[in-house]
């Protein structure tokens, strides 16, 4: 039987993707455990379940079936248990928030390991294995277990839906963050037999509590002996997520808390224990230059009580988790340079940083007995799991995906460079089309990034995957504008005060430099963004000329800077503006879409969710009426069980049904879809002036 010719990929296709999470080594580096989602487009949802992988050879094995989202596995510190979290039932009681669970690494049944009330959101095991620490939200004012539990249950049986706060960090991202509660640490002791083990709030009786926007294993370790707990906190009486945050350590048996490292000019974070437990290493950022300064790597000393930056003459932001080699030397960490994501060792006697493991992008690693096992993806896979073996060639320890991607045309990657704003050199990533012939004309599309402060390049991409875009016969180009991580701290802050101006200058140089290409089509040039991608197309509909893109796709874009005052980071506003909205109104419009409105005249579609508290749905709202007012071509495709992201299969693929047909509705040369003749695209004009009121 012949073999079938590779296809382009589609948007099913994608969510056929099996989609792997960060590994576990187990204490001998023998094995690996890591979660693994499978998602069905016909249910409308994902499953994930704990797969075991050996990093000497062997066929992967599933650990777990049960669950529907078995997540965050961790190997005991003896090998001889696995903790995960999950909602399963067992004995009758079904978990109404998320668990820990502990399954053997040789199969079986997974039990519970305690009952919370208010659940468990992140941990790490205790070195001697008896015990776990853990997350949970938790009320401050009651005491114990019973009382956590009962306050939980009057929760439940409320009726009211209102959410009354005084709190100045009240949500994030896409919740309420819960209301009255605080997330603490809890100790969790293990029970002898296959019962329950006991829980202890470690904060109880004190103001203590861990940050409140997402608080997970990046804010707290456990000293090598078992003796003392490092945490990150804000030591505010208000607590606001732009604040500078302390490292603290807690005595486990007195509950002496001491405050090792608070300084109001230094930001720090993730918290790691040395080897010999007299050192920590841990994020500083020195906020008080300025609010874009980078995480770099810090250690702290127990002898002497003080700590240093270490990495100061390195010009690249590290990125948690951090990892101690064996020796107490070195420690491994990921890092961007220049649109990828590295694993590098930073040598402290050195001081100096080199590339362990080359990008792509390093998304996730664990390291024991000297085995190192990396999670990485590029632009033409997704995310595999490699184990590293000194002085070999990497090596798979999984094929999750390789019958799927064999039967897949995928389009050639290419970095180019091109001269941008200022007379700098400005990173562009072109995604060509499956089979790409240079002697046809092709259409451009701009893949605009968010962030800004994100410089993505050489990886794989499930909600803006530009391998799906490329399949549809678009170059699609990707430009790591002023303003975007991985080029120097320099670059990155070089857009702050002034939003828009540089980055539309490396968008448009991009642009002319492709458009002298024999293959691009000038006529059949498109531009698309997410979040402040979004505000760069808005931006670009209001500064450059109708005739010159043929059409936008704006989602989740920031449209007006005064009311993006109703997000979840409004602290971040006027250290990225310059000022507050009612101090210097005209700085602020300068740099907002919406004041420049009345010029705007390129189609437009306008993507948005309403569970959006990063970017309010309001924002894309307003810019879709904004457009019909000035009778735009225009379109709104609005989720109302979505976030910044569209994350259910089913809308996703809805989402790009969205995507393809509004562009080849603007595109001259396109055949119609479906059947259906491509409407012509309108151009706008802008509205009669209405008559005086009266």
């Amino acid at each position: 039987m012949a073999k079938s010719k590779p296809r382009p990929i589609t948007v099913e296709d994608l969510w056929k993707i099996e989609r792997l999470g960060a590994p576990s080594l187990s204490p001998d580096g023998a094995q690996a455990v890591a979660a693994l989602t499978r998602y069905s487009m016909d249910d409308n949802k994902g499953a994930t379940s704990l797969w075991l992988l050996s990093t000497l050879g062997g066929a992967p094995r599933a650990l777990t079936h049960c669950g529907e989202k078995d997540g965050a596995p961790r190997w005991s510190p003896h090998g001889d248990l696995i903790a995960f979290t999950a909602k399963r039932e067992q004995q009758g009681s079904k978990d109404e928030e998320a668990q820990l669970y502990l399954i053997a690494p040789d199969g079986g049944e997974a039990r519970r390991a305690a009952t919370v009330a208010t659940g468990v959101e992140a941990f790490r095991w205790c070195p001697d294995g008896r015990a776990l620490v853990f997350v949970s939200w938790v009320w401050p004012d009651a005491k114990g277990a019973r009382a956590q539990g009962r306050r939980m249950a009057e929760w439940r049986k409320r009726k009211e839906t209102g959410y009354a706060t005084s709190e100045a960090q009240y949500r994030h991202w896409d919740r309420n963050l819960p209301m009255g509660r605080v997330p603490r640490l809890q100790l969790l002791t293990l029970a002898r037999d296959a019962g329950e083990g006991r829980v202890r709030d470690l904060f109880e009786g004190t103001a203590y509590e861990l940050p409140r926007a997402d608080p997970g294993i990046e804010h707290f370790d456990i000293a090598p002996d078992g003796r003392r707990l490092a945490f990150v906190f804000d030591p505010h009486p208000v607590k606001r997520a732009d604040h500078r945050r302390a490292i603290a350590e807690m005595d486990l048996k007195t509950g002496r808390v001491r405050v090792l490292l608070r300084d109001e000019a230094w930001d720090f974070g993730a918290p790691r224990y040395s080897p010999d437990g007299d050192r920590l290493a841990f994020t500083a950022s020195h906020q008080g230059v300025k609010h874009t300064m980078p995480d770099q790597l810090a250690v702290w000393d127990r002898e002497t009580g003080g700590w240093e930056v270490v990495s100061a003459e390195w010009d690249h932001e590290v990125h948690a988790p951090l990892h101690w080699e064996d020796d107490g030397q070195a420690l491994l960490f990921t890092a961007e340079q220049q649109g990828r994501t590295h694993l590098w060792r930073f040598d402290l006697p050195e001081r100096r940083a080199e590339i362990v493991v080359t990008g792509g992008w390093v998304a996730g690693f664990d390291k024991a007995a000297g085995t190192l096992v990396t999670l990485a993806d590029s632009a033409g896979h997704p995310a595999r799991l490699h184990v590293h073996p000194p002085g070999e060639p990497p090596r798979r320890i999984e094929r999750f995906n390789d019958d799927l991607l064999a039967g897949l045309a995928l389009g050639r990657v290419e970095e180019r460079w091109v001269k941008g704003a200022q007379g700098d050199r400005v990173q562009v990533w072109l995604t060509f089309p499956p089979g790409f012939d240079a002697r046809k004309k092709h259409p451009l599309l701009h893949n605009i990034h968010g962030g800004p402060h994100t410089g993505p390049g050489d990886n794989w991409h499930y909600r803006w995957n530009t391998q799906v875009f490329a399949a549809q016969g678009y170059v699609v180009a990707g430009v790591n504008y002023h303003g975007s991580s991985g080029f120097g701290y320099a670059f990155l802050d070089s857009i702050t005060h002034r939003w828009g101006a540089l980055e539309l200058q490396d968008v448009e140089a991009a642009t002319d430099a492709l458009l002298k290409e024999p293959w691009a089509d000038p006529a059949r040039l498109f531009a698309a963004g997410g979040s402040y991608g979004g505000f760069m197309v808005a931006w670009m509909n209001g500064h450059l000329p109708a005739e010159r893109y043929r059409a936008y796709v704006c989602h989740a874009g920031c449209f007006d800077w005064q009311a993006m005052f109703a997000d979840d980071a409004w602290h971040w506003h006027a250290k990225e503006l310059g000022a507050w909205y009612w101090a210097d109104p005209e700085r602020i419009r300068a740099q907002s879409p919406h004041a420049f409105a009345g010029a705007m005249r390129t189609p437009t579609l306008v993507i948005h969710g309403a569970l959006d508290y990063r970017v309010p749905d309001a924002q894309g709202l307003a810019y879709y009426n904004t457009l019909k007012a000035l009778e735009v071509d225009a379109r709104l495709l609005w989720f109302p069980d979505e976030n910044h992201w569209i994350l259910k299969p089913r809308n996703s693929r809805l989402w790009y049904r969205e995507f393809f047909d509004w562009l080849r509705r603007h595109d001259a040369t396109a055949k119609p879809a479906r059947g259906k003749a491509a409407a012509k695209p309108a151009r706008g004009k802008p509205p009669a002036r209405p008559a005086a009121p009266g």
